[in-house]
């Protein structure tokens, strides 16, 4: 880990053991006058540390919509939401865009590589946007990458990587920066079997930690093997969380 950028990985305080992500009476619409959509119909649900959370439900629930709420991509009409007890909803946009660089890791179903970057270069992009020069933060990105089984790929280009190995890259870019959160949009949505699998033991592997959460959007219930708990959401609101580790609902 290079000490001359502290600040990239300073953290908030946390409760290892604790409440990863708390959400109460989060409201958010789409649209106005007849074609107004609720989309999050006052929902509450507690993340916990050190798990990795599923949230599955139909199409149109408000998943994704949750999940971008959580991450602080989006914001709600009415609600809050904290993260290792720091309120994203009360923050300024500029307060939240260095909350989430420093605290908040992303993968996507969609890749979003940029083709001329090496798979290095493309993980190391966190920490260059957050100041680091790029010898360190490729160095970085290296270090995760192989830690991920993909240290001889550090030099090639997307265009030269599987679907599963694009998939690592992802995940090595959500994790360069040290994130306290992972918050990931069905991951494995365009994996093969076998690859998904995988995906989902290096999340766990590399995610799951007791001052750490893992929340995963997914449609894939070949997956639900790895979530601590599930979330059902149907029509914006949460109406079952299964506690898999009591083998009880909660």
């Amino acid at each position: 880990m290079s000490q001359s950028h502290p600040a990239v990985l300073t953290q908030t305080e946390s409760d290892p053991g604790g409440v990863a992500v708390r959400v109460r009476q989060l409201t958010k619409h789409f649209g106005a006058g007849d074609q107004r959509v609720q989309a999050l119909a006052g929902i509450n649900l507690d993340i916990d540390a050190g798990q990795m959370s599923l949230i599955v439900g139909p199409s149109g629930c408000g998943k994704t919509t949750l999940l971008s709420v959580i991450a602080g991509i989006l914001d709600a009409d009415e609600g809050e939401v904290s993260i290792f007890g720091s309120d994203i909803t009360r923050m300024s946009d500029r307060m939240k865009t260095r909350f989430r660089a420093r605290n908040i890791g992303f993968v996507f179903q969609q890749y979003n590589l940029l083709p001329a970057l090496t798979a290095a270069e493309n993980a190391a992009i966190p920490l260059v946007i957050a100041g680091w020069s790029k010898v360190p933060a490729v160095r970085r990105a290296s270090e995760v990458l192989t830690s991920i089984g993909m240290g001889k790929k550090v030099k090639s280009l997307p265009s030269q990587l599987s679907g599963g190995q694009m998939q690592r890259v992802a995940i090595a870019r959500a994790l360069t920066h040290d994130p306290k959160l992972l918050v990931c949009d069905e991951p494995t949505a365009a994996l093969d079997h076998e690859t998904g699998l995988t995906v989902m033991e290096l999340l766990r592997e590399s995610a799951v930690k007791p001052d750490r959460a893992v929340v995963i959007v997914t449609h894939d219930n070949r997956v639900f093997q790895f979530g601590d708990r599930i979330a059902h959401m149907d029509d914006g609101v949460c109406v079952q969380v299964e506690d898999r580790n009591a083998g009880a609902a909660a």
